[in-house]
């Protein structure tokens, strides 16, 4: 059975109220108050998905109401009913957050559609935070895996360049992570409630990219049979990420740069100018400006979008981050998988940290991915890892390592070995674990290590 609504009348005339309330009762869950301080009382106690009330009561009036409702959570919708009708206070209750405003004696028929309308509104509002949160959990900050002082200050860039309008190009190797920077700066923006349109360059050729980013009219082609809007347009008033943005051909960055300096353009066939407010964030894993001295890539247009850069390290060069990494995806896949691996033995978190990781995140992703559903034992062993990724545990990058360790103790461990193998030279140890020097001091001094070592 559907769950009915659940409305609070808030009236000190009780010939109002009651009436409102026998009119309400068939298809409403309703309660009724005779006053501001009663109303709050029972809200205290009990949810409520509409309001109705009074303007003018005895003691606290409906606007005043209204305000104290509205600072409570969760809030309800509030409607606002008065026989003193006029601009000037329904302008004043919907300044105060009121949903909605009628004037008694009220129609019945006019009160029912208004609560539909306001509940359908609410049922929408909910859903939209519902997706936000969603949005917020898959792909805000909290869901990068790491806690490298590498990783660190990327994230440190985005939250700083997040809130404003500028051009942003995100650097790093393939499957670093790119696009999911790109939707943490999104979702972090002011620009969040508007779409976050993805365009991966590299996937068409030039004459479908055009169309692509920019639309096209009927007939502008062979096989152009209708208008079609193009990404741009449908990213309007949010953002454009380009994904692998190195891969457009000269003719097709002209029109880009355009976009950028003018923000218009026109569909391809078409004469009509758009306008267009977008925020571009670019990605990819080529050297830009070697491009650009190469004369590959138009200097003006790499310096467009080069306003803010976001370098995104690989892997190997954050290797402190792999034990938290493997354990994030053997969570997520022991449950998409219903499986119930506990994790890692010494000898398998040796072969997956000492291993570079070329394909980055995504390999490792992959990687474990692949493991979670081939496991037959409670915890993952070596006899899981890829062949190819066993060899590299030959070289000394890591540390024996407990099955029952925390990752603390794991990294501390790595630390110690790295030292030990290079005589306490923090250096050649920082070199070693793929981190900087700073970054080991740092740890050294968290550990609480003697300063004993040398350069």
């Amino acid at each position: 059975m559907k769950q009915r609504h659940t409305v609070l009348i808030v009236d000190d005339e009780k010939s109002t109220r009651d009436g409102l309330a026998r009119a309400l009762r068939r298809h409403y869950d309703v309660h009724v108050a005779e006053d501001g301080p009663r109303a709050l009382e029972w809200l205290s106690q009990h949810p409520a998905d509409v309001v109705l009330s009074d303007l003018r009561m005895p003691g606290m009036d409906g606007l005043t109401l209204i305000q104290r409702i509205l600072a409570r959570t969760p809030q309800p919708t509030c409607i606002l009913l008065t026989a003193y009708g006029s601009i000037e206070t329904a302008v004043e209750a919907i300044k105060r957050g009121a949903a909605d405003f009628l004037t008694k004696p009220v129609n019945l028929d006019e009160l029912d559609l208004r609560l539909k309308n306001a509940l359908r509104a609410r049922s929408m509002e909910q859903e939209n935070r519902h997706l936000r949160e969603q949005l917020d959990t898959r792909f805000g900050l909290d869901n990068i895996v790491g806690q490298s002082s590498a990783l660190r200050e990327v994230l440190e860039t985005v939250r700083q360049v997040a809130p404003s309008r500028a051009n942003v190009l995100i650097q790093g190797e393939t499957g670093t992570g790119k696009e999911l920077i790109a939707r943490a700066i999104h979702q972090l923006s002011p620009r969040a409630k508007a779409p976050l349109v993805t365009v991966h360059c590299a996937a068409l050729p030039s004459n479908l990219l055009e169309s692509e980013l920019f639309g096209h009219e009927k007939g502008a082609f062979t096989g152009a049979t209708e208008q079609r809007v193009g990404r741009f347009e449908l990213a309007d008033g949010g953002s454009l990420f380009l994904d692998e943005i190195g891969e457009i051909d000269p003719a097709l960055q002209v029109k880009l740069l355009r976009v950028l300096e003018e923000r218009n353009f026109e569909r391809v066939g078409g004469r009509e100018t758009l306008d267009v407010d977008v925020r571009l964030i670019a990605a990819t894993n080529k050297d830009l400006k070697a491009l650009s001295d190469e004369g590959r890539f138009r200097e003006d247009l790499y310096y467009r979008l080069n306003v803010v850069t976001v370098t995104l390290p690989p892997l190997r060069e954050r290797r402190e981050d792999i034990p938290l990494l493997l354990q994030h995806f053997l969570q997520a896949f022991n449950q998409e998988n219903g499986k119930a691996i506990e994790g890692f033995t010494s000898d398998c978190m040796n072969a997956l940290v000492n291993y570079d990781w070329p394909g980055n995140i995504r390999e490792l992703r992959n990687a474990i991915e692949r493991m979670v559903v081939l496991a037959r034992q409670e915890r993952l062993t070596v006899r899981d890892v890829p062949p190819h990724m066993r060899a590299a545990d030959d070289e000394p990058k890591a540390l024996p390592v407990l099955p029952d360790m925390s990752l603390e103790e794991v990294e501390k461990n790595m630390i110690i070995k790295a030292l030990e193998a290079h005589q306490g030279n923090r250096t050649k140890a920082a070199e070693q674990l793929g981190i900087s020097r700073r970054t080991l001091h740092r740890k050294l001094n968290e550990y609480g290590f003697r300063d004993g070592s040398s350069d």
